[in-house]
């Protein structure tokens, strides 16, 4: 009998590698040398995790070596439809190896042979010597492996916790009496992703059913007489590919490989060959995980107390040469390093709290003779028009900082803000902050205006790196390498539980805030020489820091939302929610779960064979994305109806029902919040709640914007568009003759391209003629190629291939322009806006072609989509000016490339003229922007 000590666990390395760079493809981790570390320090977590949580004896990594097997020879094209690895995973495997080494966990690998093969093998040979074996991976096709003392290890994703397979685990998700038929069921219904054919038109289910009469490939083929038409067809005259198939799935256990069980003993790790590989890397934190997973017991100088409180607050480990118990019987050493985070308990500083009212006048009558000066505010609340201020801190020398606290009592935070008003409404001292539009309402919400010039690291930081992490904590990390007080150790996790900050002890809250100040004030000095060296100046303070306060005064302001309109919507889609249900449970011929992806892919490609080639994800079931649907829309109304039924669920919950409940209880408006430093381009994000994604192209999707009303009967609201301004920037920028002489002579744009495209007049275009030029005209911005082009288009590939090129031989000033841009990307790793704005594009060299591709699109999108943003910006900024001095219409929304104002009726005919022509002259290009302007009494009348 296996014993507890005799646990192995074998990991599928790119199993592994591969989940961790998808997991953060949206936002990969990139540390300060543009080094993509997503893959490693997710590989790197996983498996500290792993050791950490199951205490494994003995532990080794697999790796494919190589790149033709054994299955190659039996079948050329085997996992010929992979893609290539992307560069960021080439780039890490190396770093993968070092840690590996570096913690002496074994590293395996048999050139000809996979990483299952080798898994294989060394776990029936494992299980021989009586080990428990856990084959770490997601991959289904270890199922067939799975016996009383060897079991797949799923790691967690998405929220869900691991999963360990054992047989009747195996048996119940296949369903197969026990897990060698898993060969069986692979081998029929083939795999997409290895490219084993498999038998035509047997998805899993039949084959699942075929393996529960059958037992077997074989034996279904000694009784194919029994199957009737196509089916039969297709068994009968693909038996050979079948057992070609079978065998390919077929794990390989007599690998040349030995199991060694003192190699796989779990070991004591290199503690400074693992500190200088996260030093390299930027794994600080990671580097404590180390530690806590190696570590359970300390002696001599920490106590195992000190240790829980260093995990709780997420601290590095104190520097000391004490003995530290281990995962292992005796003791390893801990050195004295300098690698970790300095904090707030190792680097000297001097934070004083301030609490008399001649002690404040004293510390105003300081600030106010410096240059530059740094504050923070700490309050109640996330939510500004909820907030109450808790504290002030300040800092105007690199380690002093001074916090002034401030009671509940509203009268004496008053009192104390009167006190304080100088250092805001003075014009002399540059007020420096992380984030400051938050704390600028904040004060807003005691009457504090603040006149005072302004810099926001944060801001600064995104035109510097806008791919890179903004927050305090991050570059405080990265560029000083200090590691900030968490806000979580005083107050707790965030939820419902979650305490208060003005309930926390002056002394702490003196520590935490005039901390926050003090990092700032270093964090701008170490930031503003880099923004001069890189000429962001002008940028920085005539677009960005300006907009931030018009986006303040757009926030505060908020919009007025017809909530019983919305009620009543809700009830009627709610009935046309329930009616397209009947509509379609009539057409599956069953009632099912149409929220289930699993079972809406068996009736759509099992039960309704709508499509026998239907594609399927990684845990086996089909995919029904909206991209699939989509595909096959035009193939049967039932999935018509389903995307329908989608659309219609999501306005529901997403818009409809949710909108109200942002209603602030106040203002009685819907206060969304701007967010200047999330999107690479420079557009700005909306969030809590999103206004920018409210649809507007279905006719149910309208209806929610006319649920935002004007404030009253006297007012109404004003929608300003630019019109094709990307189109237009496009023009100016490539210089093309043809695209600036149309817009110049105010054409149809996608009629003269389709003029073009087709070689007819412009006054004989058809209009599908037009709808094809318009796919092109905004594609090719995009980067669109024949494969997309052809998706949005329904032409063929060939089609759109001759669409693409006949486009290029028109537009030849474009074609060139768009190569100059990825060569300009090339040479400097970034390209810029008409203003200067940099997009970074550390991938424009990738030896991936896709990789590579996506940076080349960005090479040619992101100057113009930038420029762009900036547009609307210089607008907002000019428009703001001119309405807070002259009128009582107030900039409400800013909608990608649409303004929305509120304005009293006796304004109308004389402000829209104004907000017109302001936003057309925002700047001077090749080609006149044209902006479309309408009102009404709500926003769909208005736009």
């Amino acid at each position: 009998m296996p014993n507890e000590d005799k646990r192995l666990f074998l990991i599928d390395a790119y199993a592994i590698i591969f989940r961790a760079y998808y997991a953060f493809i949206k936002n990969p981790r990139i540390n300060s040398k543009g080094i993509n570390t997503s893959a490693v320090f997710g590989f790197a977590n996983t498996l500290l995790e792993l050791i950490r949580k199951e205490k494994p004896s003995h532990l080794a990594v697999c790796f494919d070596v190589g790149k033709d097997t054994i299955r190659h020879q039996e079948f050329e094209a085997y996992k010929a439809n992979r893609d290539e690895t992307p560069e960021a995973i080439r780039i890490a495997v190396p770093y993968i190896h070092q840690l590996l080494e570096s913690l002496h966990i074994p590293i395996l690998g048999v050139k000809g042979f996979e990483a299952d093969d080798v898994i294989g093998t060394l776990a029936k040979k494992a299980e021989k010597e009586g080990y428990k074996t856990y084959m770490m991976t997601s991959d289904k096709d270890y199922a067939q492996l799975v016996s009383e003392n060897i079991f797949m290890y799923k790691p967690a994703s998405k929220g869900n916790d691991i999963e360990i397979w054992g047989i009747e685990e195996v048996k119940n998700r296949f369903g197969v009496e026990n897990p060698l038929q898993v060969i069986d069921l692979l081998g029929m219904m083939g795999d997409s992703a290895d490219n084993i054919p498999g038998l035509p038109g047997i998805g899993e289910k039949t084959a699942v059913k075929f393996l529960q009469e059958y037992g077997s490939m074989e034996n279904l083929f000694q009784n194919v007489d029994k199957l009737k038409g196509k089916q039969r067809e297709n068994v009968e005259n693909n038996q050979e590919i079948g057992l070609l198939s079978k065998k390919l799935a077929t794990i390989i256990l007599d690998v040349p490989i030995e199991f060694n069980h003192e190699e796989f003993h779990v070991d004591k790790p290199n503690i400074d060959a693992v500190q200088e590989l996260f030093n390299e890397l930027e794994f600080r934190r990671l580097l404590e995980s180390v530690y806590r997973t190696y570590c359970v017991e300390i002696s001599g100088e920490i106590s195992t107390n000190e240790i829980a409180e260093t995990e709780k607050k997420t601290t590095s480990v104190k520097k000391t040469d004490s003995t530290q118990m281990s995962l292992f019987d005796e003791p390893i050493s801990i050195p004295t390093y300098n690698s970790t985070y300095e904090n707030a308990t190792e680097k000297s500083h001097l934070y004083q709290s301030v609490t008399s009212k001649l002690a404040v006048k004293l510390l105003v009558e300081k600030i106010l003779k410096q240059q530059y000066v740094c504050f923070d505010t700490e309050t109640t609340s996330l939510n500004t028009l909820d907030a109450e201020l808790v504290g002030i801190s300040f800092c105007y020398e690199k380690g002093k900082a001074y916090y002034i606290p401030f009671s509940d009592a509203k009268n004496e935070v008053l009192e104390l803000l009167d006190l304080l008003k100088p250092i805001f409404e003075q014009t002399q001292t540059v007020l420096i902050g992380h984030n400051l539009k938050y704390d600028l309402k904040v004060l807003r919400n005691y009457d504090v205006c603040v006149k005072a010039p302004l810099y926001d690291t944060m801001i600064a930081h995104y035109l510097l790196s806008p791919d890179g992490k903004h927050s305090m904590d991050a570059m405080s990390e990265n560029y000083l390498n200090y590691q900030p007080i968490k806000i979580e150790t005083l107050i707790g996790k965030k939820g419902k539980n979650q305490g208060n900050f003005r309930d926390v002890s002056v002394a702490e809250q003196t520590e935490y805030a005039a901390e926050d100040a003090d990092i700032t004030f270093q964090l701008y000095e170490f930031l503003a020489p880099q923004l001069i060296e890189k000429n962001l100046t002008k940028l920085f303070y005539d677009i960005e820091m300006p907009l931030m306060l018009v986006l303040m005064e757009m926030e505060l302001e908020g919009i007025t939302l017809d909530e019983k309109a919305l009620q009543q919507f809700s009830t009627l889609i709610q009935k046309e929610i329930s009616e397209k249900e009947q509509t379609i449970f009539q057409e599956a011929g069953e009632v099912f779960n149409l929220n289930s992806p699993k079972q809406l892919g068996d009736i759509l490609f099992e039960k309704l064979q709508i499509d026998t080639k239907a594609k399927k994800t990684k845990t086996g079931q089909y995919a029904t994305g909206e991209d699939v649907l989509l595909k096959l829309s035009h193939k049967s109304e039932i999935v018509h109806d389903i995307l329908d039924y989608r659309q219609l669920t999501k306005l529901k919950s997403t818009y409809v029902d949710a909108l109200p409940k942002e209603i602030h209880s106040k203002t009685h408006k819907v206060h969304t919040t701007y967010a200047q430093t999330v999107a690479a381009t420079g557009r700005l994000a909306s969030n809590n709640p999103n206004l920018q994604n409210i649809p507007i192209k279905t006719e149910r999707g309208r209806e929610v914007r006319k649920a935002f009303i004007a404030y009253d009967n006297q007012h109404v609201l004003i929608s300003a568009d630019y019109s094709q301004i990307e189109l237009r920037l496009i023009a100016a920028m490539s210089g093309d003759t043809t695209m600036l002489q149309a817009f110049t002579n105010n054409e149809d744009i996608h009629a003269t391209t389709a003029s073009k495209l087709f070689n007819v007049a412009a006054s004989e275009v058809s209009r599908e003629q037009r709808g094809y030029a318009k796919t092109v005209n905004f594609g090719i911005i995009y980067g669109v190629s024949a494969f997309g082009l052809a998706d949005q288009t329904g032409l063929s590939r060939k089609e759109a291939k001759e669409l693409i090129d006949n486009y290029f031989l028109n537009f030849s000033q474009l074609k060139s322009y768009m190569d100059e841009q990825i060569h300009i990307a090339r040479e400097r790793g970034y390209v810029e806006t008409l203003l200067g704005r940099r997009r970074y594009l550390p991938d424009i060299n990738s030896g991936n072609f896709v990789v590579r591709g996506h940076a080349e699109r960005n090479a040619i999108n992101a100057p113009v989509q930038g420029s762009a943003a900036d547009i609307i910006k210089i607008a907002m900024i000019q428009l703001q000016e001119e309405l807070k001095q002259n009128w009582q219409t107030k900039m409400l929304l800013q909608v990608h490339d649409e303004l929305v104002f509120e304005a009293p009726k006796s304004e109308l005919e004389s402000v829209i003229p104004i907000i017109k022509n302001t936003m057309e002259h925002a700047i001077q290009i090749a080609v006149p922007l044209v902006v479309e302007v309408g009102y009404g009494t709500n926003w769909l009348e208005a736009h």
